[in-house]
């Protein structure tokens, strides 16, 4: 199981566990409605964000608050799912950040710091990431850092305006870790 007290932080950012008092520093950021195109929740709507984060406040993932250092705020939000101890993997994934703080290379510092906790702490043979398939910004970052694009599993989740999307699995597994760790 994985230690609910935890926190990941580098030069950047600092991650620790989401609770119920972080609401009014995250919902303003989620104001953005165009954010949730890809996501499972509309966190927009104050009602979906709490929806959202009750399988995090009741221990079924571990759902961080992004804190950005250079701005001393905290700028959205990404979790560890989908954890299995005996297969020897995790997910990283529900990650979001608000509009402003988009390219601002946070997304890769959150990636980097927790593929590092994944591989050299914990141990894992392979860490999963999926996006839309139609969410290019995502996929070119995946692949940007050394992500591994796997497959597509067709008509995979609900997302917020009742459209089904099709789901594409990137992977980094313990063998690649050293090269992107370096920085290829």
């Amino acid at each position: 199981m994985l230690n609910r007290n935890l926190i990941l932080e580098n030069d950047r950012v600092l991650l620790r566990s989401m609770t119920v008092l972080d609401f009014p520093s995250l919902m303003p950021l989620a104001n953005d409605r165009s954010l949730w195109t890809y996501f499972t929740y509309d966190l927009n709507i104050p009602a979906e964000f709490r929806e959202w984060a009750k399988p995090a406040l009741a221990g079924q993932r571990l759902q961080f608050l992004i804190w950005d250092k250079k701005v001393n705020q905290a700028v959205g939000s990404t979790a560890f799912g989908n954890y299995s101890a005996r297969d020897e993997r995790i997910e990283i994934g529900l990650t979001w950040l608000g509009e402003q703080f988009h390219g601002s290379g946070i997304n890769q510092a959150i990636k980097l710091l927790m593929l590092a906790y994944c591989f050299e702490t914990l141990k894992l043979k392979r860490v999963e990431i999926k996006t839309d398939v139609l969410n290019k910004p995502a996929r070119k970052a995946l692949l940007k850092f050394g992500a591994v694009e796997e497959g597509i599993l067709r008509s995979h989740t609900l997302l917020t305006h009742g459209w089904r999307r099709d789901t594409i699995y990137y992977s980094v597994l313990e063998s690649e870790w050293e090269v992107i760790r370096r920085g290829k």
